[in-house]
């Protein structure tokens, strides 16, 4: 912890999360849900009442600022960067957050559903947690803790450096995206606008992690067309793309290459929407693994499965497009060491043990790395993400901040 500061962390954390900025990945725009645009000009009003005059909002949602530079001299400009966006996979209207101050270890009910209970022989690292503050929804919605952990962060980290300039530091650079949760974080991040040398994401979980390698990641449409007949006059006419569909999804593996069988370093391939009628049906799926090449040998299977289906339905016609998403952040971090070693020196400064960890996934980090900004995830204390038994650790979060005032000073020695 920060000797003798009062944080605002958790008071940040809580007005956050009572915004609803949910992104929408049915939508064009950009970002995809207006609404964002209402936490980030919270933040931009926040910024600037702490003396942060360039603080803005983009068009597009982005929050650029900057904490200047109190020493002088060539030291690298660092961007960290946090989403405003929750996932669409769980209502983020209404949430109410409930702090269990000193909390006893046993299992919490989430009072607005008595049938949400998070128990701490489910949740690993909670169970380590008895005695902190825990912060959790109510049981109607996720909490928001990803990312908004990570947002009152660095709110706080940007109020304590204001009001410290005696700490030593280079030129930091502020970044709040949007719509991180639907793979579309940095689509208009502007590079040169940003100006960083380097940079972390603060969208990691249990505090000892430093993510520096990630999913690489593409996807897939499949387009099943038919031929739509009356159907009381479409025997040996009609072919339903529907159940070509079907046929094709009950061909995918199930013992491996699924989300629900694989773990570690195992990739997968995965359904994950599908929309349509008779005469034409779209299924979307992702594509993931730790060693890019593979997504390759991925696809060409999703393929051939495609052919057997189209074999097995005369008149089918199926069309296969393939689009990269994201790669191993990896792949350019292992050609700067120093970004990775200077977070576990600030780890350890902050009393915390670092371990270098691999996400199942990916953040705003891997594609930034691959934009020219190598960019690692570090931990925000957020967990059980993305549905109703969400939670974080008030400690984690104050912890969180005490170990970025650790990062800034190494980088400027």
């Amino acid at each position: 912890m920060i000797d003798n500061y009062p944080h605002t962390v958790t008071t940040r954390f809580l007005c956050y999360v009572q915004i609803d900025t949910q992104a929408d990945p049915n939508s064009e725009t950009q970002p995809s849900s207006e609404k964002q645009k209402d936490l980030s000009r919270l933040l931009v009003s926040e910024l600037k009442a702490i003396g942060i005059d360039d603080a803005e909002l983009d068009p597009y949602g982005y929050v650029y600022a900057t904490i200047p530079a109190t020493i002088e001299g060539p030291v690298p400009v660092i961007c960290l960067c946090a989403h405003v966006d929750t996932s669409p996979d769980c209502s983020g209207m209404d949430v109410k957050p409930i702090i269990h101050k000193n909390w006893d270890g046993g299992a919490i009910t989430l009072p607005d559903d008595p049938a949400i209970v998070i128990r701490p022989e489910d949740h690993p690292y909670l169970a380590t947690k008895k005695g902190e503050d825990i912060i959790t929804a109510s049981g109607l919605t996720l909490l928001g803790a990803d990312d908004k952990a990570g947002v009152a962060i660095l709110m706080d980290l940007a109020a304590y450096l204001m009001q410290n300039p005696q700490i030593p530091h280079g030129k930091i650079r502020l970044l709040f995206t949007p719509d991180e949760e639907i793979g579309r974080g940095v689509d208009k991040v502007d590079m040169a606008k940003l100006g960083a040398d380097f940079g972390y994401t603060l969208d990691g979980g249990e505090n000892f992690s430093i993510e520096g390698e990630s999913f690489s990641a593409d996807g897939m449409k499949i387009v099943f067309h038919g031929v739509s007949i009356q159907p009381g006059t479409a025997k040996g006419k009609l072919v339903s793309a529907i159940k070509a569909a079907a046929d094709f999804i009950a061909r995918l593996p199930t013992k491996s290459l699924s989300p629900e069988t694989t773990e570690l370093r195992e990739g997968f391939v995965h359904p994950v929407q599908i929309e349509g009628g008779v005469e034409k049906t779209t299924l979307t799926l992702i594509l993931r693994d730790f060693d890019t090449p593979r997504l390759a040998g991925y696809a060409q299977k999703l393929r051939d499965l495609a052919d057997q289906t189209k074999a097995a339905f005369p008149g089918l016609e199926i069309d296969c497009t393939t689009h990269q998403q994201y790669r191993n952040m990896r792949e350019i971090l292992d050609h700067h060491p120093l970004v990775m070693e200077h977070a576990e020196a600030a780890y350890r400064r902050a009393g915390l043990g670092p371990q270098r960890l691999f996400i199942r996934g990916g953040t705003d980090g891997s594609r930034l790395s691959f934009m020219g900004l190598p960019c690692p995830n570090l931990f925000t204390g957020e967990m059980a993400l993305h549905g109703k038994q969400e939670y974080v650790s008030v400690q984690d979060m104050e912890k969180s901040v005490a170990m970025l005032v650790e990062l800034v000073q190494i980088w400027a020695e």
